[in-house]
């Protein structure tokens, strides 16, 4: 079985990262996403702020010591929520999970939150499958789909 690890992002990850995160079938499924992904000088500002905050614990995401996405927390309102990004070659190989449950034994913040736009059950799996239970539903704008969807509120602890 192909090993999921995390590590730290380092400076040299970008690139992939920013590619990764502008896949068009994949901000699609996101949805909540950056509101040009095409836009590097953006991209580039954001992951230095999430880098740089000491409310966010952010992780690489690798397979087979290759970067596939990324996972973090942070605060919003007062409470941690967790998201992550796995480039969609790997899609469908248990990768968000494997790295979800390595994530969740390193943040032993509880409680957790998490959403997902509500038509992307994959994500929604991988969540409830790591404990998340769902405690909502709300509508909110998708930058990647141009309108108001539907966001399923998820919590851990």
């Amino acid at each position: 079985m192909a090993e999921v690890a995390l590590r730290s992002v380092e400076d040299a990850d970008l690139d992939a990262l920013f590619e990764q995160m502008r896949d068009p079938e994949s901000v699609r499924m996101a949805a909540f996403t950056a509101k040009d992904p095409d836009d590097r000088e953006a991209f580039d500002r954001h992951m230095a702020k999430i880098r740089a905050s000491p409310d966010t614990t952010l992780r690489a995401v690798t397979l087979d010591g290759h970067l596939v996405g990324t996972i973090s927390c942070f605060v919003v309102e007062g409470d941690t929520e967790i998201t992550y990004w796995i480039d969609r070659p790997v899609w469908g190989q248990g990768v968000a999970s494997r790295a979800l449950a390595l994530f969740l034994d390193l943040v032993g913040t509880r409680p957790l939150h998490a959403r997902a736009a509500s038509d992307n059950l994959g994500s929604l799996r991988v969540l409830e499958k790591a404990g998340f239970t769902r405690v909502g539903t709300e509508t909110s704008f998708a930058q990647a789909r141009d309108a108001e969807i539907e966001e399923t509120v998820l919590r851990l602890g």
